[in-house]
């Protein structure tokens, strides 16, 4: 298969060109049919599966895609080039090595063209203890009124205070606040709900599914938005203490940042989806990383998010206004060219055959594991 034609430019044709790739590899996909919501064109919404390897394997590699709906457009691809890649599939069964490919954990802001899913939860705000008391996050507070006035394109009055106030607190403390994840404004930006999402819930029974008596767990987890173009940067997924931060170190690389310490494009985040891990799977071999290709410098990027939440709050905008929005999504989340797609696949590639190879734990043989 060409590059080029790895990569879709809807949801509906990622999903036929994810199902068509796993058959022709020879395997099944299993779908996650969503309950209640359809695809912007009435298409059926799906979180879809791909088992490679052996089943009774210890070892388990999982790649996801579109966590963030409007950033599954680059997972997708890289995963149907995987597919289509017999040489790395046959390297991951002689390893004695799973690897689950899930397509389009967010399918509605994945169809949709929105990073959040149908009730504008950010998914990767949402894996949080819903019992316990949910963290306030004063910057968000502060900075909702400019970041999401009432009029679209923001006026220079709103822009020059945002400009001041970010000249003034500094570029890390304006991501930090308002990309941290808030809990109080269910319209707002970066809302991580205050219920596990349909995602969240499904991604828990694939995890205990496919996951359950093995011995070791392998994740990266695709994305876009921040960084150099093109650049896939490994970030930790894991706990924040420096044992976890080693593990995961040991299997991709002395390269990978962390958001606790600074290294990391991105801030320091509230209900990520590795939490899932120890409250599904607990006591399972665990190593994770987010791997973040950038695409747009980043006030770009928060520009177009910030268009896509005020025209959430304003569904009677006119269809001019709608298209711009739509396409700035695009450009923030999608590098559309070649060396760009080219780069997404290598580093996706290289990326799980460091996990196959840091598969088995330190200092320990296979375990048995079950059939899923």
């Amino acid at each position: 298969m060409r590059l080029r034609d790895c990569f879709s430019r809807t949801y509906a044709q990622a999903r036929d060109r994810f199902s068509e790739a796993a058959r022709a590899a020879g395997l099944a996909t299993v779908p996650f049919a969503h309950p209640t919501h359809r695809g912007v064109q009435d298409e059926e919404l799906a979180m879809d599966v791909v088992w490679a390897g052996p089943r009774e394997a210890s070892q388990m590699v999982l790649l996801t895609s579109g966590v963030h709906g409007a950033e599954g457009f680059c997972g997708a691809g890289a995963q149907v080039a995987i597919l289509d890649d017999a040489l790395l599939l046959q390297d991951c069964a002689d390893a004695g090595v799973g690897l689950l490919l899930v397509h389009a954990v967010n399918p509605y802001g994945f169809s949709w063209l929105r990073r959040v899913n149908e009730d504008n939860v950010d998914l990767n705000r949402n894996f949080m203890d819903f019992t316990a008391a949910l963290p306030y996050n004063a910057g968000y507070a502060e900075l909702a009124p400019l970041l999401l006035p009432d009029a679209w394109p923001p006026s220079e009055e709103v822009e020059t205070a945002l400009s001041n106030a970010v000249a003034a607190r500094g570029m890390r403390w304006y991501q930090a606040a308002i990309s941290a994840g808030q809990y109080h404004d269910p319209a707002g930006m970066f809302y991580g709900g205050r219920v596990a999402s349909w995602s969240n819930y499904t991604l828990r029974r694939i995890l205990a599914r496919y996951g359950a008596g093995r011995a070791s767990l392998r994740w990266i987890d695709l994305h876009t938005g921040l960084g150099p173009w093109g650049y896939g940067e490994r970030i930790h997924m894991g706990p924040g203490d420096a044992d976890a931060l080693a593990r995961t170190r040991a299997v991709w690389g002395e390269e990978v940042t962390s958001m606790e310490d600074g290294t990391s494009v991105s801030a320091p985040l509230h209900g990520l989806v590795w939490h899932a891990v120890p409250d599904t799977l607990a006591g399972i071999d665990y190593a994770g990383i987010a791997l973040e290709f950038g695409t747009l410098p980043m006030p770009d990027v928060l520009r177009a998010l910030r268009g896509d939440h005020w025209l959430h709050r304003h569904p009677d905008a006119d269809n001019t206004q709608r298209a711009l929005i739509r396409d700035a999504m695009w450009q923030a989340f999608y590098g559309d060219a070649d060396d760009w797609r080219e780069n997404v696949v290598e580093q996706t590639k290289a990326a799980v055959r460091a996990a196959i190879a840091g598969a088995f734990p330190a200092g320990g043989g296979a375990q048995p594991g079950r059939a899923s």
